[in-house]
C-alpha cells in the first residue's frame, strides 16, 4: 500500500489527505500546531466563505496571482462539487452578495468539525505538534521527512500544504518555502495580499474602531490614474484603514507598493478618497446640509452634524473643514459650506504602505508555478512531491476564491499522489 504523507492540516492539507485516502493509499497528516485547521476557523470573520458560485472563467479572473495555472484544478474539482461535498457531510450552504458561499450556520467551526471528522472516518491519522524540519529526497525522489526532534518518517509521496506567511499564530510561518528551496525549488518572494493599509494622516487614530457602511472609495495614483474603486464597508484603525473594501483594494496596489518582494517608497502619490454620501450628488448633499443647518440654525457648528455623521467622525470633519467648532450655524458662509460638502464627498487619506504580511489574509508569492505540473500539482523537480494551497504562487481576491484554490489544488494533489498508474482512484 502506498504511503502518503501530508504536511499541514489546513483546508488544502485536509482535503488532499481525504482524496489521497480514496486511492487506497495509507495517509498520515503532520500538523505543527496542537489542532488542525486553525486558520480556517477565522476565515470570513469566523463565518468561513467556502467558495464563490462563479463559473470557472470568472474564478480565474478573480485570481490575479497566476490564475491561469488553476484551470485544471478548477475543472477537475469545481465549486459546485465543493458545495455538494460539504452538503454530503451535513454542512448546508447559502449564497450571499457577490456569489459568496457560506455555511447556513455562519460558523466556520461547523466546517472544520465536518472536515476533521471525515478525515478520521477515512482512516487518516492526524499527528499534531509534529513540526517537520526537512524533506528527505534522493535521486530526484521523495523519501520522507525529518521532524524537529530528529525523528525520520518515510513515505512514497508527500503533499506540502504548509500555507504562506499570513497569520503565523495559526501555523503559517513560511516553513515550507525553506524546505523546498533546499530541494532546488524557486520561491517567488512572499508579499502580503488582502491586507489593511497604513495611512499618513494622524487623525485616523481618532477614528479607531469606527466602521462605515455603504461608502464609496476610489484610490488614485498622482490624483490621475484610478487604481481601484469599490462600494461597501470599511473600518478605521489605529494605523489606517481596513474592512472588506480596503482589504480587496490592497491586491490591486501590490505592484505599486512592492518591487522584488520589498516594500518601496511611493511618496504621497497614492491617495484614498472616501465618499461618505455616495447616494447623493454634491448638489443634493448641499441641499441636505442646508436643511440641517436650517434645523440647527441657532446652534454651534459642532452640534449641527449629528444627523449627518457618526459622532466619532464629527470632530475630524470639523477640523478638516477649517470652520471653527463654536461658530454659529447662521454665520457659516456659502464657501465654507461648499468646502464641507466637498470633504464629505471626497475625504482624502494618503496611503503610505501595507501592514505586515503577518496581518494579511493571504500571501502572494510562493513556489514558482512553472515548477509544478498544473494537471497533478506534482513538482517537476522532485518525483512524489506535491503542492496544495497557499504555498503555491497563486492568490485571489476576497469572495471565496482563495479557499476554492485550497480545496481544488488539495483535491488534485490528493488524487494524483495516491495513484500508482492513474487508474486506482475510486469514484468520488
Amino acid at each position: 500500500m502506498k504511503q502518503v504523507m501530508v504536511i499541514g492540516a489546513g483546508p488544502a492539507g485536509l482535503f488532499a489527505a481525504i482524496h489521497a485516502a480514496r486511492t487506497e493509499a495509507k495517509v498520515k497528516i503532520l500538523e505543527k500546531k496542537d489542532r488542525p485547521a486553525r486558520k480556517l476557523l477565522i476565515t470570513g470573520k469566523g463565518r468561513c466563505n467556502l467558495t464563490n458560485q462563479a463559473d470557472v472563467q470568472e474564478l480565474i479572473e478573480n485570481i490575479p496571482g497566476n490564475g491561469e495555472f488553476l484551470y485544471s484544478a478548477f475543472y477537475r474539482f469545481t465549486n459546485y462539487q465543493l458545495v455538494e461535498f460539504f452538503n454530503s457531510l451535513g454542512v448546508r450552504t447559502k449564497i450571499e452578495r457577490g456569489g459568496r458561499v457560506f455555511p447556513e450556520s455562519d460558523k466556520a467551526v461547523e466546517v472544520v468539525d465536518a472536515l476533521v471528522k471525515h478525515v478520521k472516518n477515512s482512516g487518516i491519522e492526524i499527528i499534531c505538534n509534529a513540526q517537520v524540519d526537512e524533506i528527505i529526497a534522493g535521486n530526484g525522489q521523495v523519501k520522507g521527512v525529518r521532524l524537529k526532534d530528529k525523528e525520520i518518517l518515510l513515505c512514497d509521496s508527500l503533499i506540502l500544504a504548509t500555507g504562506g506567511m499570513s497569520y503565523p499564530a495559526t501555523g503559517s510561518t513560511g516553513d515550507g518555502y525553506r524546505m523546498v528551496q533546499e530541494l532546488g525549488h524557486t520561491i517567488i518572494s512572499p508579499k502580503p495580499s488582502l491586507v489593511p493599509l497604513a495611512a499618513k494622516e494622524s487623525w485616523v487614530k481618532e477614528l479607531q474602531g469606527l466602521s462605515l457602511k455603504n461608502v464609496a472609495i476610489k484610490i488614485l495614483y498622482k490624483e490621475r490614474k484610478v487604481l481601484y474603486e469599490d462600494f461597501g464597508e470599511m473600518l478605521f484603525t489605529h494605523f489606517g484603514v481596513s474592512g472588506p473594501i480596503i482589504i480587496s483594494s490592497s491586491r490591486h496596489l501590490l505592484d505599486m507598493f512592492y518591487s522584488d518582494g520589498k516594500l518601496r517608497e511611493v511618496n504621497d502619490d497614492v491617495k484614498l478618497f472616501i465618499d461618505l454620501k455616495p447616494a447623493l450628488t454634491p448638489e443634493k448633499l448641499d441641499d441636505r446640509v442646508q436643511r440641517d443647518f436650517l434645523k440647527y440654525t441657532n446652534k454651534q457648528f459642532k452640534n449641527a452634524l449629528v444627523d449627518l455623521l457618526p459622532n466619532k467622525l464629527i470632530p475630524v470633519i470639523i477640523a478638516l473643514s477649517g470652520i471653527k467648532p463654536d461658530k454659529m450655524i447662521n454665520q457659516i458662509t456659502k464657501p465654507e459650506r461648499t468646502n464641507l460638502v466637498q470633504i464629505l464627498k471626497k475625504l482624502e487619506i494618503i496611503i503610505k504602505g501595507f501592514r505586515p504580511i503577518e496581518e494579511a489574509i493571504v500571501t502572494a508569492g510562493g513556489v514558482k508555478t512553472d515548477e509544478i505540473n498544473p494537471s497533478t500539482m506534482e513538482s517537476k523537480l522532485i518525483n512524489g512531491l506535491f503542492f496544495a494551497g497557499e504555498i503555491i504562487d497563486v492568490d485571489g481576491y476576497t469572495g471565496g476564491y482563495n479557499l476554492q484554490i485550497a480545496f481544488s489544488t488539495g483535491y488534485l494533489a490528493g488524487i494524483s499522489c495516491g495513484q500508482e498508474d492513474g487508474t486506482r482512484c475510486k469514484k468520488d
